[in-house]
């Protein structure tokens, strides 16, 4: 990943989300964002899987590709989210806030 960051930075942003999960000793699933993200990824696959099943020592390994929207959603967390977080514990800050008026843009 860290080669893939400097030589396509392309493909490094739409695979950064995806996660791998073993299953069993043969089966690995991988999850996916989008279907944007896995055409990305079937570019760099054959040399991505090749390193892989001989870095772990078992070329046997099966992937399994699930796409999944919920859980790999990357948020951009601005000031004003994070301090609607915030509030959200302390309903004090929104006191504050409303005092201070506070520029969170």
């Amino acid at each position: 990943m860290k080669q893939l960051r400097t030589k396509d930075p392309v493909i490094f942003n739409a695979i950064k989300a995806f996660k791998l999960h073993k299953i069993n000793e043969k089966i690995i699933q991988i999850s996916y964002p989008s279907d944007s993200a896995k055409v990305e990824f079937d570019k760099i696959s054959i040399e991505f899987f090749n390193h892989f099943k001989h870095k772990v020592s078992n070329h046997s390994v099966v992937f399994e590709f699930n796409k999944d929207l919920e859980n790999l959603k990357i948020e951009v967390m601005t000031k004003k989210k994070i301090f609607e977080k915030f509030i959200e514990m302390n309903p004090l800050l929104k006191d504050l806030d409303d005092l201070m008026r506070f520029d969170l843009s």
